[in-house]
Formats: structure tokens, sequence, C-alpha cells
């Protein structure tokens, strides 16, 4: 196969327990995050990676090709390497379970350098920032590139920063955490030690550009929401309602 997708399920969340499972206008996040993957022309197979009978039972439900992960993951990205120790793939895509709003083409746009771009070791998107608040938040993830879209920088900090009083949100860019990797680097990144920036950050996708590898950043011009909280949710329901995102 050229590229599978996974999407790590984990029950768990500090924040909001079970949201995977919680009711989205008549469905269960994951079935909406998983119907909006299936529609990728660029994956050759789907797979959830789910750590409990709950999301397993959920996801069999609704016709998923889904597998049992061991609980004791610390990271989406451990859950992934067991999911894919035995599949055959070039590409391997990293799908949030948590965004229900995710749309087919942000999966064939990580895909594509991939296979076309040897020196790529990694990719991600990115979406132009129109809130100002967002600017701001430290759960949304900033990040910098340079003129070829390799990432310089990601932070839960302003980046980059402004000598102006006034903060132009369009000068901003929202990381979207959806990831494509060949699978050879994806156990090469597996085997890295946590980096410095990693750990102060909070954030894995650091540890790549630490150790020198090219992460690819493309532009998407759709928007999406992650499920952390229960306003989260209340929110993907205004927008699907309002088909807004689509």
């Amino acid at each position: 196969m050229d590229a599978v997708g996974i999407i790590p399920a984990r029950y768990g969340s500090t924040r909001f327990e079970g949201k995977l499972l919680a009711d989205l206008c008549g469905k269960p996040v994951i079935q909406h995050t998983w119907e909006n993957a299936r529609r990728s022309n660029a994956i050759d197979d789907l797979i959830i990676a789910a750590d409990d009978k709950r999301i397993y039972n959920i996801a069999k439900g609704f016709g998923a090709n889904v597998i049992y992960t061991s609980t004791g993951h610390k990271s989406g990205s451990d859950r992934l390497t067991e999911a894919v120790n035995s599949i055959d793939a070039k590409v391997i895509v990293n799908i949030q379970a948590d965004e229900p709003l995710l749309h087919p083409t942000m999966i064939d746009d990580v895909v594509g350098p991939l296979l076309k771009d040897e020196s790529i070791n990694m990719t991600t998107l990115c979406h132009k920032i129109k809130d100002r608040e967002e600017v701001s938040d430290p759960n949304v993830v900033k990040v910098v590139f340079d003129r070829n879209g390799i990432a310089l920088y990601f932070s839960r900090s302003p980046i980059p920063y402004t000598m102006d009083s006034e903060i132009e949100p369009q000068n901003y860019y929202k990381h979207i955490g959806i990831y494509g990797y060949t699978k050879d680097f994806l156990f090469a990144f597996k085997s890295l030690p946590q980096s410095r920036l990693e750990q102060l950050e909070r954030l894995e996708q650091l540890r790549v550009i630490e150790n020198g590898y090219r992460l690819k950043v493309m532009e998407t011009r759709f928007d999406t929401i992650g499920i952390d909280t229960a306003a989260d949710l209340e929110k993907a329901k205004c927008l699907i309602k309002g088909n807004k995102l689509s």
C-alpha cells in the first residue's frame, strides 16, 4: 500500500472523559472523524486503534476496521507504532480521533509530499488564523515555516513576535494536528529521546526539528476544531448545524 490512515483512539481524557463517544448531532465524535477520513482519496486503508472495549464496540458498530492496542501508551504516536508494526505501507497518517470536522482533503495534503519527495520525513498542516483570541491562546499551537514550507518552530506562544502594539491575526498560522510520516521515519522518530524544547512546550513535533529532520507544513483552507472540553463539543454542534466548515 502507498498510505494507510490510523485513528489512535483513547478513552481516557483529563478534561473530558469519554469524549470520543460523546454525542455530536446524533453520532459519536469518533464516527464523524472516521466518516470524514474515509472520504480521502489518498489512503488505501483506515484503521481505528482503540484502547478500550467501549470505543472498540462502537467503532465495530458503525463499520470501522478497528484493532485493540495497549492501554499503556503515553502518546498517540506510541499507539500508532503498535498499530502499524505489521502493516506494509510507505506512508502512515496519524489522524486525531477528536477532530470530527476534519476535511478529507487534509489527509490528501499530508500524503502527497511524502510520496513525491524522499527528502521529506514528515508532514503536517496549518491554517491562517482569523480570530485574534486564538493568537494568544496556549491551546492553539502556532507554527512558522520557511519559504519552502519546512517548519522552523511550533509554539503555544504567539510566533512570530510582532513589534506592533496591535496583533494582526493574519500574520499567524494555527497548527492543525494531522501528521503524515514515512513508515521508516515513524519508527526512527519513536526511538529518539524526548528533546528539550519538546518538554518545555509539550509539543512532540519539536523533537523532529531539534534532531534536524525536515517537517513539511502545508496550508489548508479548511479549519477544524479539537474536542477537548464540553464547550468544544457545543461549538462543534453549532458549526455542523451551520455547515460552516464544509
